[in-house]
């Protein structure tokens, strides 16, 4: 088993794993806690991590431009997903080491370059991942304020302006991904009220009208072609965080055991909510589906603010789950230890996640196009890191293991996806470029 060092700060010379030049390269020494969670906990989390406010959006941002191949589509994407992210949980404790953090494995196989690259991907990955929460909060509150006096004094900036306050509010007084625990608990139970309830009046709704929905795909040939290649980088934008290793790294012994039935609960019973509420609000409403499902839905003004309240809610502990990387990043930078109140650390989180949030923010309120967010994470960064370079480790870690039909099957992911990442990220920037002309910079969307 490996030594899981403390936080130590240190620094160690290691190979790059192909018996070529040594580099200096973190080696698992953080300033948050590892090893600390079980494995139902980890799936918790993974599970936190699909079922977030974004379920709300699916039924508009991906079966929308796809129609009901989108079925296929997500059956095709959650298979592809389950496989790649286990590609890279076998690699976690590749070479001897226990690799933490995604720059740390791409750079114990590729070199210094690699690393700084992937971190810098995945940083865009989560960043861009962070920004869409806060526009989804901002959104429920607003749907919530409407639902109670529709004036228009409050334009939606000003909600997302008060989301990115209460989520740098929690993430200051939660050091890290394990100190989580029980707010796990609750963001589960925050994600199956709105879910339950989108779903049910969702399904209401359709009994109400049957034939009165259209499926159709909207659009021009040409604008067809860059929707549905946008919707499909959503596709796997769905299913995958980004940030494998780092959520790994809390896991306990054995690691890569434990990790892959975390992610087999993620990929069967953790999919099934997020699957139900997109497809029935597809079904209710067909191509008129908004990017934001409960904006669709009609039914007592208590059960829409009640589930309204809750995505907002679930989405300020989601999001503290995909900034963590970003936060780890920094306390172990500055050799945040210790107490959580201590008045060094207080002060440090204070000023450092507050500004990453006041970016993160103000972004979010200048360009809050939630749909077009998607499609170009999931294009930029959340392809590249998850298939393309996950093959492509395991491919280069593997290699004198594997036969010839296997190095071709990775191989043929790597250029595929590749090509696909191209081609979604055209589509994507098209979509923002549009959208940027229909509608101003603090759009009150």
């Amino acid at each position: 088993m490996p030594k899981i060092m403390n936080a130590t700060g240190a620094k160690s010379r290691t190979s790059n794993g192909n018996g070529g030049e040594h580099f200096d390269i973190e080696v698992p020494d953080t300033a948050h806690q590892i090893s600390r969670d079980s494995w139902f906990q980890v799936a918790f989390v993974l599970t936190t991590g699909i079922n977030n406010a974004y379920v709300l959006g699916y039924s508009g941002t991906v079966m929308v431009p796809l129609g009901w191949v989108g079925v296929i589509g997500l059956i095709l994407a959650s298979a592809i997903s389950l496989y790649a992210n286990i590609l890279v949980a076998k690699l976690h404790e590749f070479g001897g080491k226990r690799h933490i953090r995604y720059r740390d494995l791409a750079g114990f196989l590729y070199g210094r370059k690699a690393y700084c690259v992937t971190w810098g991907l995945q940083y865009v990955n989560l960043f861009m991942i962070n920004c869409g929460f806060i526009i989804l909060a901002g959104s429920a509150l607003k749907a919530v304020y409407v639902l109670f006096k529709d004036d228009h004094t409050m334009k939606l900036p000003y909600f997302i302006a008060i989301a990115g306050l209460v989520c740098a509010v929690f993430a200051i007084g939660v050091p890290h991904l394990s100190a989580l625990g029980i707010w796990l608990g609750v963001s589960t139970i925050l994600s199956l009220i709105y879910i339950i309830i989108a779903m049910v009046l969702s399904a209401k709704d359709g009994v109400k009208t049957p034939h009165s929905r259209d499926y159709e795909i909207k659009g021009s040939s040409l604008s067809k072609l860059f929707t549905i290649t946008a919707a499909a980088a959503n596709l796997v934008f769905v299913f995958n965080t980004g940030m494998l290793p780092e959520i790994q790294a809390t896991v306990k012994q054995p690691v890569v055991k434990n990790m892959v039935k975390a992610l087999y609960f993620q990929f069967t019973l953790g999919l099934l909510p997020m699957y139900a509420v997109m497809f029935i609000g597809y079904w209710a409403y067909g191509s008129s589906t908004s990017t934001y499902l409960l904006n669709n839905v009609s039914g007592p003004v208590w059960v829409k603010a009640l589930a309204n309240i809750s995505a907002f809610l679930q989405t300020v502990i989601c999001l503290h789950i995909f900034a963590s990387p970003s936060y780890e990043y920094m306390d172990t930078k500055f050799g945040i230890k210790g107490g959580t109140f201590v008045l060094k650390n207080l002060m440090f989180r204070i000023m450092a996640r507050g500004g990453y949030l006041a970016v993160s923010t103000l972004l979010s309120a200048l360009l809050p196009f939630l749909g077009d967010f998607m499609s170009l994470t999931g294009a930029v960064s959340t392809i590249p890191l998850t298939f393309i370079l996950a093959n492509h480790m395991y491919y280069k870690a593997k290699n004198d293991k594997l036969n010839t039909m296997q190095k071709l099957w990775h191989w043929l992911n790597v250029v595929f996806f590749s090509l696909m990442s191209v081609a979604a990220t055209i589509a994507a920037i098209r979509l923002i470029v549009v959208d940027s002309k229909n509608f101003h910079v603090f759009a009150d969307l």
